[in-house]
């Protein structure tokens, strides 16, 4: 039998061949990772600068830093630490902390002795956001995986989310008719809710179906009934009718089931006593009633039912302490450096600058009528762009043909919403200018203007993310749900979207996030560069941060240029960051749900 006789000329050709193949590999994979850090740490570098800027913390003194991080950081990594209970992780965290303190010192003073002194920084401040920010994030990521430091994030993003949940709801209601809305609880939202319920508590059919319809007739009859209408309780009743009263309801449905009902009447009823105590206080002591009883009932319902189901499990009681433990921190910092005369910096982000208007002085320059702005047009595009993309996608996805002549439809608009995503934003701005404020006379700058224009901005987005999302469900599902004699709506309302939910999420945050920061368009439409008073209806000329930002950018004082801008900077990445993780939160939800 005859065999091959290996040939030592192709052995060497392969051989070549390989080591050609090796290296090209890994000089990509390290030309890709340090493409990767360069731009991390170009946007760290960044970020860095604004922090320091908005809070002011190049005047901060090595004592101040060392005050707040005895207080405050110290006793949270500690907990962090505690709820890991893990001796590796603790000899890691104290060797870089440790470690990174000499080399952040030594570095830093050799950069400043032979190239060049790094402005606005010193190497307190280096070590600060090169070391203790890392490996304090790092803790809390390792921490949260035990069960005492989730319970203690848990409350604290409960305290957190409810208190800007009830400030967004209030800011809405600047510009939504207070009165309509209560009509349309009252007549049309309750009604159908309480036949919804019904219909699922009795299993009928046609009770639950019959919820839509009650609720959207309730719904015109109020529009059409608030003129006719002339006499209206409070905004703070129906604020604690429309609103309060069903999260209250909603926390001791979630108790009862789990607790019974004497500790579900305690764990709603409590925090709703609270709520409304505290708005008719508010509204002897001149300040916003309806606004303080939204933020107290949405972060008292949900921190309160919280509360008694860690206490109910009995797992990690320990971390219901941990806002205790920060609110404690921060009080001991600031009369230690009051009682010792330390000097401390005076950020231009404090309460002050989110509640008051522009001025042309800088020390008195506020950003809240642009933060109403964005947060009522967002809102608005949140809505207009998730409606709007979802309805699309799924029609295009599950009822479009993919032959004949509705095919090859399908495919032509799908390459025109697939170009329409790479249109540069100025032209969706024109588009905006003649479509909306000129020929449907929705006036020059205004919220519905704005909404209208960015929902087109970021619609084509929208629509793709959900497509792939939607194709990504597995065709066995759908075919499993006809089998068992679904309709085609009800295979797509029930198996397809909420296996797709997850991805729509994803994309509709990456849209926001570029609707938030866009300024063209607003340009382009009219939208005021500043207001000095917040937006009284949906028609009134309105601002945005990006907006205010940029003419606060071009005046010529130095404060605007650098402490100012800086200050809105982080107050847009902020609302930025709690819009994201709000829907991120959502998007996690559903995915355990499936």
């Amino acid at each position: 039998m005859a065999t091959d006789t290996p040939n030592p000329t192709e052995n060497a050709n392969a051989t070549e061949f390989d080591r050609v193949s090796r290296t090209r590999g890994f000089l990509f994979e390290y030309l890709s990772f340090g493409a990767s850090v360069f731009g991390l740490v170009a946007l760290g570098v960044l970020l860095v600068y604004v922090s320091v800027d908005a809070f002011d913390l190049a005047n901060a003194s090595p004592e101040w830093l060392l005050t707040y991080s005895l207080t405050l950081v110290v006793p949270f990594l500690a907990f962090c630490l505690y709820s890991a209970n893990d001796p590796a992780v603790t000899r890691r965290a104290l060797g870089a902390l440790g470690g990174g303190l000499v080399a952040v010192a030594v570095l830093f003073t050799a950069i400043e002795a032979v190239v060049a002194p790094i402005p606005r920084l010193n190497w307190q401040l280096a070590y600060l956001f090169v070391v203790a920010a890392p490996v304090t994030a790092y803790l809390a990521y390792v921490g949260s995986r035990g069960r005492v430091a989730a319970v203690g994030f848990g409350l604290l993003g409960r305290l957190v989310g409810g208190a800007a949940i009830g400030l967004a709801v209030g800011t809405l209601f600047l510009v939504f008719d207070a009165l309509v809305w209560f009509l349309a609880y009252t007549l049309g939202v309750l009604p159908g809710l309480a036949l919804y319920a019904y219909g699922r508590w009795r299993s009928d059919d046609r009770a639950a179906t019959a919820a839509i319809p009650v609720g959207l007739v309730g719904v015109v009859a109020a529009t059409f009934l608030r003129r006719v209408v002339t006499v209206y309780p409070s905004d703070l009743v129906i604020y604690l009718w429309t609103i309060a009263i069903p999260v209250a309801a909603a926390g001791a449905v979630l108790v009862a089931d789990r607790s019974g009902r004497t500790v579900a009447i305690l764990v709603a009823g409590f925090p709703l006593a609270v709520a409304a105590a505290g708005g008719f206080l508010a509204a002897g002591a001149g300040l916003p009633a309806p606004t303080v009883l939204l933020v107290l009932a949405l972060t008292g319902v949900p921190t309160a039912v919280y509360v008694s189901r860690v206490v109910e499990g009995g797992d990690g009681v320990v971390g219901l302490g941990l806002p205790l433990l920060l609110a404690a921190g921060v009080v001991a910092g600031a009369l230690i450096v009051e009682a010792w005369g330390v000097p401390a910096p005076d950020p231009w982000l404090d309460p002050n600058y989110v509640t008051e208007a522009p001025s042309r002085t800088p020390a008195e320059a506020g950003l809240y009528p642009a933060i109403v702005g964005s947060v009522i047009i967002i809102a608005l595009v949140a809505v207009l762009s998730f409606v709007l993309g979802v309805g699309t996608s799924v029609f295009l996805e599950e009822y479009m043909p993919e032959t004949g002549v509705l095919g090859s439809l399908t495919r032509l608009l799908q390459i025109n919403i697939a170009n329409l995503a790479a249109i540069p934003s100025v032209v969706y701005g024109l588009l905006g200018l003649g479509l909306f404020a000129n020929l449907l006379g929705f006036g020059f700058g205004t919220a519905v203007t704005v909404a209208l224009t960015l929902s087109l901005l970021i619609l084509p987005i929208t629509i793709i993310s959900a497509q792939e999302a939607i194709r990504s469900v597995p065709d066995d599902l759908r075919r499993g749900s006809d089998a068992m004699g679904a309709t085609r709506w009800q295979t797509t309302k029930n198996v397809v979207l909420p296996e797709a939910l997850p991805g729509i999420f994803t994309g509709t945050i990456l849209a926001l996030g570029r609707a938030i920061g866009e300024t063209a368009p607003l340009i382009m439409v009219g939208a005021a560069t500043t207001v000095f008073s917040a937006p009284s209806s949906l028609f009134s000329r309105f601002s945005a941060m990006p907006m205010q930002i940029y003419a606060w950018a071009n005046f010529p004082q130095a404060d605007f240029r650098y402490g100012v801008v800086a200050a809105g900077v982080i107050t847009l990445l902020i609302i930025l960051v709690g819009m994201n993780g709000t829907a991120i939160l959502l998007r996690n939800r559903a995915e355990r749900g499936n």
